[in-house]
């Protein structure tokens, strides 16, 4: 193909991942987290946007996403008048911009096995260092946060984005390094070749997955991703009982919807990565992978059944994040900081060179 059908291809791809899983599973968590929070706290949530009336199907559901919709379409634009009104537009962009263009490396399904050539029909871009990447356009959000806070000209939106930048810089350090135990076990930056590693077994039947030999890399990835995308009980930068909104103090209308998006869309984000990582991304133990005589990819209902499995693993990894987000309470900024420089960054490097003299005494 030419080089631009070869880009003509990658956008087709990128926008049926974005617009029909990605942007779907973001919206509709906007809905379902009242509706899980309610759940957990004994009480009803969101039960008047109705649709078509009580007797129909999903019309509560429907209706509470439409008006939510609507909401912010309508409500009053808000700028600071004292603020820097260019960068105050701008400023939400970025994260929601960078939480799009990770989901270019991502895997939804079976690519050629590792040094073979081929399509990779279920993954935008096949990089050979797709995790760094990831991290390094995910490191782009902070951007849009710290931007609008100081923007805002707002003393909450400043502290706001001072806790942002602290925080997610300090946990991407930790959030790194327990992929690194990841990527010696495999010996790839590719996500692709580290799912295909998984699909091996140990001792004939124990699938060789992330979490099976990288454990405490699991529970410590669970824990610095939810304090890179800001959620409970880790969500500081936006401590309403401290600083407002923090640094989306000074945000209304669409561009909170947007901010607020971007966080969604970053729920899936890491949930996918944690699937691709530690659960074995599209593999499902007992089925091989369906191949033709060259070696790539054979599209038939063996390869769309596991690109269910990956979809179905990535929502439960949604679940868990969520479930995290309603079930401990809110960490002080102190408390937050000293978990991830005392306790969770030695762990991390402990489990890194553990892993290492492993791998070293087994080869």
């Amino acid at each position: 193909m030419s080089f631009g059908e070869v880009m003509l291809y990658g956008l087709l791809k990128f926008a049926a991942i974005v617009l029909g899983f990605v942007m779907v599973v973001a919206t509709v968590l906007t809905l379902l987290e009242r509706k899980q929070s309610a759940l957990i706290q004994n009480r009803v949530g969101p039960n008047r946007a109705l649709l078509f009336g009580k007797n129909f199907p999903l019309s509560g559901f429907i209706g509470q996403i439409l008006a939510d919709a609507l909401k912010v379409l309508v409500k009053e634009d808000y700028e600071p008048p004292h603020g820097n009104r260019w960068m105050h537009q701008i400023a939400p962009i970025l994260p929601f911009f960078a939480a799009l263009m990770v989901w270019v490396v991502i895997p939804f399904g079976p690519g050629p096995p590792p040094g073979v050539d081929g399509e990779h029909w279920f993954q935008v871009a096949n990089l050979d260092a797709g995790v760094l990447f990831i991290l390094a356009i995910a490191s782009l959000s902070v951007y849009g946060a710290v931007m609008g806070a100081w923007a805002s000209n707002s003393a909450y939106s400043l502290l706001g984005g001072l806790r942002t930048a602290a925080q997610m810089i300090s946990y991407e350090v930790s959030i790194g390094l327990n992929m690194v135990g990841v990527f010696l076990i495999f010996g790839s930056l590719e996500l692709n070749d580290i799912i295909w590693g998984q699909g091996e077994y140990l001792f004939g039947w124990l699938p060789k997955w992330g979490i099976v030999v990288q454990p405490l890399s699991f529970v410590l990835f669970i824990v610095t991703a939810v304090a890179e995308i800001k959620r409970a009980p880790f969500d500081l930068p936006e401590d309403e009982s401290v600083l407002a909104a923090g640094y989306t103090t000074e945000f209304s209308s669409m561009r909170f919807a947007v901010f607020a998006l971007g966080e969604f869309i970053g729920i899936v984000i890491m949930s996918a990565i944690a699937t691709c990582l530690f659960l074995g991304g599209w593999q499902i133990p007992g089925v091989e992978t369906a191949l033709l005589p060259d070696g790539s990819v054979d599209i038939g209902w063996i390869t769309l059944l596991q690109v269910g499995a990956f979809l179905m693993k990535t929502l439960f990894m949604v679940f868990l994040l969520q479930q995290i987000r309603w079930t401990f309470p809110r960490f002080r900024y102190d408390q937050l900081m000293k978990l991830g420089w005392v306790y969770l960054l030695p762990l991390a490097i402990a489990n890194l060179v553990i892993t290492a003299i492993v791998m070293y005494a087994v080869r």
